[in-house]
């Protein structure tokens, strides 16, 4: 997406405003087809095959962004939960095994225990922030697999990924240097797509997202690249989930 600026009335010229996650390079797997590419500068209607809004929250594509808020206050009143509080969607398109490149701010709202969160297959994997930082967690929320104290959001702020997921290891890699790094065996199998939840009462923005389905074979350098990750310990959540797992 492109950005243009005006000064005293006066033009100046677009300034691309995204430090472009295509920068990222695939490290754990290697990119077979792409299956979703999509930049918004076209605004029309959601393709129900790509773009899935949850809990009736609403979403439209408009000034170069897909834009996400909460439900209506009708719809809210209506429910007794998952009353579409915070502005969710998924790409239902994802193959269980991918890769996805995505620019992504939060606008407003307020932090709950559950959101804001991306998530890779539902429950399946899910980075979810709070005031203490982010945390990587699987196995429907039962387990931290990474944990960063010094990423915390900022509203407004845009950020740039590049997320791989492929067998039972997940890393998902942002432009300003976070890294998050998973391995566990509820990452295997069935899957159904790259989801993002905001904060209650707040907008979602999306850019620049690609996603690939991957090739058999990982990355051909991965064994170097994961040796430089540092993962945190596993820590339980929830032992009564991983007992019965």
């Amino acid at each position: 997406m492109n950005r243009c600026i005006t000064l005293s009335g006066i033009l100046l010229p677009c300034l691309i405003v995204f430090a472009d996650a295509a920068e990222l390079e695939p490290q754990l797997v290697q990119l077979d087809q792409l299956i979703v590419g999509e930049d918004f500068t076209e605004q029309r209607d959601l393709e129900k095959e790509n773009w899935h809004p949850r809990q009736h929250t609403r979403w439209a594509m408009e000034d170069g962004v897909l834009r996400g808020i909460p439900s209506t206050a009708v719809f809210q009143a209506s429910q007794d939960h998952h009353q579409g509080l915070e502005a969710r969607l998924s790409i239902p398109s994802c193959p269980d095994e991918f890769a996805i490149q995505f620019s992504l701010r939060f606008i407003g709202g307020e932090e709950t225990s559950l959101c804001p969160f991306i998530e890779f297959g539902h429950h399946k994997a899910r980075l979810y922030w709070s005031e203490q930082g982010a945390r990587l967690l699987a196995n429907k929320e039962s387990v931290q697999l990474d944990f960063n104290a010094s990423f915390k959001l900022e509203s407004g702020t845009w950020y740039h990924a590049l997320a791989e997921i492929k067998g039972d290891e997940i890393v998902i890699r942002f432009s300003h240097g976070a890294v998050f790094y998973g391995k566990h065996p509820s990452l295997v199998g069935k899957k159904d797509g790259f989801g993002v939840a905001g904060f209650q009462g707040g907008q979602v923005e999306l850019d620049n997202i690609k996603v690939w389905s991957i090739k058999e074979d990982r990355g051909e350098n991965w064994d170097t690249h994961v040796r430089r990750f540092n993962p945190t310990p596993h820590k339980i959540l929830k032992p009564e989930v991983t007992q019965g797992s």
